[in-house]
């Protein structure tokens, strides 16, 4: 009797790795537009975008920002988040994302490796960028919900150790040999997610990541050419199910097409 095909996957962070800002954060121009949050809300996403694509976002920056979402979301109608994400996320997403990692995700799937995003954003941005992307599976944050809104608590929180920890009990599940696998992320904050596989891969990587790799002797990516996904992929792949681990999220996005659509039947 045959021995078992031997399963492996490829672990992708998805800001600063996929694609080129914050998921959670390019959406404040839009999601304003919608009617969800204010200018000067706007304003301090905007401002917190400059921060993180400059600086990059170590802890205590992830704690702010987790925070500011948190509190910003608190009341949010699930299902207003939901249409809002879907009719925006092509405008506001596709330019965004990384060339070098559509190749990446594409080499991975021609190799019989399931493809993970896996995220500290929240499932309703990652989860449609997911599907973009043909991934296989994703992790992402949740937010609570309590009769169709959100209460602003974290329900789920993609981050840090917890990345390693999903990651280890999706290889149990699906049945990954993590050390024949593949990781790539951006930011320090994953180090644990990253030293979960056997081949980590650090992708235009912060100072404290760059000498994390640099120490470990891992492989260092820099991606510089955003790209439309629909130009790049004419043809998608049909994009199987996406099983979340979290999902619900942490941010979700207004735009101009809904805010439109809603001015035309009221």
């Amino acid at each position: 009797m045959p021995a078992p095909a031997i399963r492996t996957a490829a672990f992708f962070d998805l800001d600063k790795t996929i694609i080129a800002k914050s998921s959670t954060l390019a959406f404040s121009k839009p999601f304003q537009a919608g009617g969800l949050i204010s200018r000067g809300a706007m304003l301090r996403s905007a401002y917190a975008q400059f921060v993180y694509l400059v600086g990059g976002a170590d802890h205590d920056q992830m704690e702010k920002l987790r925070s500011f979402l948190s509190d910003l979301c608190a009341g949010w109608d699930v299902a207003t988040v939901r249409e809002i994400v879907a009719d925006t996320i092509h405008n506001v997403v596709d330019p965004l994302v990384y060339d070098e990692a559509v190749s990446l995700i594409e080499e991975h799937h021609l190799a019989g490796r399931d493809v993970v995003v896996v995220s500290a954003s929240g499932s309703e941005v990652v989860e449609p960028i997911g599907a973009m992307l043909g991934a296989d599976h994703v992790v992402a944050t949740r937010l609570e919900i309590v009769d169709g809104k959100y209460t602003g608590e974290i329900a789920y929180y993609a981050y840090g150790e917890e990345k390693a920890a999903a990651l280890r009990a999706l290889a149990e599940e699906r049945g990954y040999d993590l050390d024949r696998s593949f990781g790539y992320s951006d930011s320090v904050t994953d180090l644990p997610m990253l030293e979960a596989v056997g081949h980590p891969h650090a992708v235009n990587p912060d100072r404290d990541l760059r000498r994390a790799a640099t120490e470990r002797g891992w492989p260092v990516l820099v991606f510089t050419k955003p790209v439309a996904l629909r130009r790049r992929l004419p043809l998608p792949r049909t994009v199987p199910s996406i099983a979340a681990l979290g999902i619900g999220g942490i941010t979700a996005v207004g735009g101009l097409a809904w805010a439109a659509r809603r001015r035309r039947t009221s």
